[in-house]
């Protein structure tokens, strides 16, 4: 990205044909898709990149298994299309994840599941595919129980009888989005962080661009441009409610929450997603991702402030005896490397129920000043999110304009065989910086080359080095350390207990090298340790473990909370049972 500086000052000097406000995966997708059809694009987020829902996703591109049930096939099919274009798009940042489905006590797998992975394959072709491409999802098939812990090791204890094997996709979110922006950039979209939209610039009652407030070093000015596209999730109904709300008959988007949990690979190890039943019907997701253990989500309707979400006590619980349930561990809230929560922007079908009730299809709006919101929907189809949205500007330009985003590479991939050798970067390390930048990965180890210090690991247990910090700093618009911990890296995530220590060595390596990029003093640079701190706590990244056995302790206080708190049932979970799937936090 070009740093922010320049972009700003485009902001301020240029005139644009679309002003994307949101810098999530929706607004990432939607310009990309305005800027490669030929706008002028800006793009302004005022916080950082991916910092809302687009960071707290399950990390899953897949169908959703629930949705079969609901007879839903329509989403179904256009997630699985989706799923096996990015990987074609992207296979750096988009990779097959076998999941496995076991069976224990000499039973058989479900026959109904079997249906329903059967449905789950004929929607997952798509016309056209050639045998060139990287990956294809095979059909599911039946395994033994050797099989099944070969893939899942952790259920040794619980001598599967057999299972189902199948495949979706997973991802790391935030790369997502941030090679997203970077194809945007390159077709000419200017992009900034840390500018927030304050209103709406009118000209003869129609949306002429946006009021920005520079939220690093004050200031505000006038971001001019024809189109306004408001993609900003859970906060779409923060820019003009009024409007939206009286004029479109808008449902209120209601906010759900998703807790997930990350935990030492050592202690449930796991090299398939595995489907856990959690009790009341529910099922969780257990991941390998990203050297740590993945498990979520909840599901819950939440009314707290949306900017910090931290986990509840009670989520960590329920995640925590169904994973215990199911796989006979112990493991304990003092045991986790992490913990994190998002909420899901959902629009209500106007059925009063659960969250777990409400659509995943995207809604767009369209009011009278000409501001289009787009809302809803799920991460893995953030590309048909934004052509619905940009589709609705080129109608009402008149443009001959169609969409292209079915056909950019999404980064470039790289070999780490062929990255160059470095002192203090091993193996494992050249394959993660290839996972995660792609080419740019050279950038990165160019960084280390020039100064040793920067190939030094952030977290002894995990590959990130500090060379990451500085290109973030850099390249990436991160502004602090907390902006490289849980988004540049997701170290955050997958390493809190250690990184939240008082006198944490991680968030100084953190710091020392931002410090070389934007000319930190000794200064600043405490103040930006203090700042990781204080977002540790607003995010609850660490579970207070007393709080956590106090909830798992505490009886249920309704019914539907007792269903939520029931052990976990030792059967086999069936996704295409009503409401068993979890879903993603995006």
């Amino acid at each position: 990205m070009i740093p922010r500086a320049d972009a700003l000052a485009s902001l301020e000097r240029d005139e644009f044909d679309l002003v994307v406000v949101g810098g999530g995966i929706t607004g990432a997708g939607v310009a990309l898709d305005a800027a490669s059809r030929g706008y002028s694009v800006a793009l302004v987020e005022k916080s950082d990149f991916a910092a809302g829902t687009s960071s707290r996703s399950s990390k899953l591109i897949h169908g959703g298994l629930r949705y079969l049930q609901n007879f839903d096939l329509g989403l179904v099919r256009e997630a699985l299309l989706e799923r096996s274009l990015l990987v074609k798009l992207a296979p750096h940042v988009v990779k097959p994840l076998p999941f496995i489905v076991p069976t224990f006590g000499g039973k058989r797998p479900d026959r109904m599941m079997g249906v329903g992975l059967n449905m789950y394959d004929v929607m997952s072709w798509r016309r056209g595919r050639d045998e060139s491409e990287e990956w294809s999802p095979e059909r599911h098939r039946t395994i033994d129980g050797a099989e099944v812990l070969e893939f899942v090791p952790s259920l040794a204890g619980r001598e599967p009888t057999a299972g189902y094997l199948f495949y979706d996709c997973q991802t790391d979110d935030v790369r997502l989005v941030l090679t997203v922006l970077s194809e945007a950039e390159r077709f000419g979209a200017v992009i900034a962080n840390a500018c927030d939209v304050t209103g709406l610039v009118e000209r003869d009652g129609r949306a002429a661009g946006v009021l920005v407030r520079d939220t690093l070093a004050g200031g505000e000015f006038e971001l001019c441009a024809d189109n306004v596209i408001n993609a900003t999730g859970v906060w779409a109904d923060r820019l003009r409610p009024e409007e939206l709300y009286s004029e479109e008959e808008v449902p209120r988007i209601r906010p759900s929450r998703g807790t997930h949990l990350t935990l030492p690979r050592e202690l449930l190890d796991v090299r398939a997603g595995a489907i856990v039943p959690a009790g009341g019907g529910r099922t969780v997701f257990v991941l390998p991702w990203l050297g740590r253990t993945l498990v979520g989500t909840t599901d819950n309707d939440y009314e707290g402030d949306v900017d910090h979400v931290p986990p509840s006590a009670d989520d960590v619980a329920y995640l925590l005896k169904a994973v215990n349930g199911f796989f006979g561990t112990d493991v304990r809230a003092g045991q986790l490397t992490g913990a994190y929560a998002g909420v899901r922007p959902l629009i209500s079908t106007g059925d009063p129920k659960k969250s777990v009730d409400i659509s995943r299809r995207a809604e767009l709006y369209e009011t009278s000043s000409g501001l289009v919101t787009i809302t809803g929907g799920k991460l893995t189809t953030w590309r048909r999110m934004a052509k619905m949205a940009v589709d609705r500007i080129v109608e009402r330009d008149g443009r001959d304009a169609p969409c292209r985003t079915h056909e950019i590479q999404l980064g470039e991939p790289v070999d780490p065989g062929s990255l160059p050798e470095l002192t203090g970067v091993d193996e494992e390390g050249r394959r993660h910086l290839a996972e995660r930048y792609g080419h740019a990965a050279q950038l990165v180890l160019r960084l280390a080359e020039a100064d040793r210090q920067l190939a030094r690991r952030i977290s002894p247990e995990l590959p990130d080095i500090a060379a990451e910090a500085a290109y973030a700093a850099g390249h990436e618009q991160a502004h602090s350390v907390a902006d490289v911990l849980l988004r540049r890296t997701r170290l955050g995530l997958l390493d809190a207990q250690r990184l939240c220590e008082p006198d944490a060595e991680g968030p100084r390596v953190v710091a020392e090298a931002m410090a070389g990029q934007l000319g930190w003093d000794a200064a600043r640079s405490q103040r930006e340790l203090e700042g990781w701190q204080e977002v540790a706590r607003a995010e609850g990244l660490v579970p207070e473990a007393a709080a956590v056995a106090t909830a798992a302790a505490a009886p249920a206080a309704t019914p539907a909370e007792a269903a939520r708190s029931a052990a976990p049932a030792a059967d086999e979970p069936a996704p295409t049972a009503p409401g068993a799937a979890p879903e993603e936090a995006a």
